[in-house]
Order: C-alpha cells, then sequence, then structure tokens
C-alpha cells in the first residue's frame, strides 16, 4: 500500500503564502495521480489540485491563479504552492494519491489556517 506523508500544516495572514509538500512511497509515475483535498468544517471534502502522471493538471475553480501543483520526481514528491491566501481556504488539507489500478490513498490530513 502507498503511504503519503504531508508536511505540517500552517498559520498565515490573509494574503500570504505557503508551499506544503506530499511525499509518496513509491515513485510517483507508480501512480495515475497525486493531488490536494481539503475539507473546511461543515463542508464536503473538495478537489483542490491534481497532478496526473503525464504532468497534466487540474484545479478547484476557487483556487485557480492562486494554487500551484508540482512534482519532484526524483524525492517521489507533490507539491502545492498556496498564494494569495483568503480565510476560506482555512480547512484541513489531504494529500491524495490514485494508482494505476485506480486505488486510492490518503495523507494524514493537516490544518491550514489563515487568519489575521
Amino acid at each position: 500500500q502507498v503511504q503519503l506523508v504531508e508536511s505540517g500544516g500552517g498559520l498565515v495572514q490573509p494574503g500570504g503564502s505557503l508551499r506544503r509538500s506530499c511525499a509518496a512511497s513509491t515513485s510517483i509515475f507508480n501512480l495515475y495521480a497525486m493531488g490536494w483535498y481539503r475539507q473546511a468544517p461543515g463542508k464536503q471534502r473538495e478537489l483542490v489540485a491534481n497532478i496526473i502522471r503525464a504532468g497534466s493538471t487540474i484545479y478547484a475553480d476557487s483556487v485557480k491563479g492562486r494554487f500551484t501543483i508540482s512534482r519532484d520526481n526524483a524525492r517521489n514528491t507533490v507539491y502545492v504552492q498556496m498564494n494569495s491566501l483568503k480565510p476560506e481556504d482555512t480547512a484541513v488539507y489531504y494529500c491524495n494519491a490514485v494508482g494505476l489500478g485506480n486505488n486510492q490513498y490518503w495523507g494524514q490530513g493537516t490544518q491550514v489556517t489563515v487568519s489575521s
């Protein structure tokens, strides 16, 4: 089973930035996709950003232009750069991976809080 380890969460001011990482226990080319979901209190878990094996990316409309997902193949790691953060970005963020057989894997979840 694939293990996903997320970097720690953070507290950031509105308008600030945060860079987070998710390291997989396998080559990311053994995965169909990796990305980030988030869940705010009282809300559904939603896809934030995703990068597919070939390199294509997907972003939620709410984060387009502010968040960027990238990867480091040698380190089996995916990053999300979060800029221009808003209070509504406050959530628990979960790294997610989809295996080539469509198995789903989840990181432990880390809190990101955007507040003044």
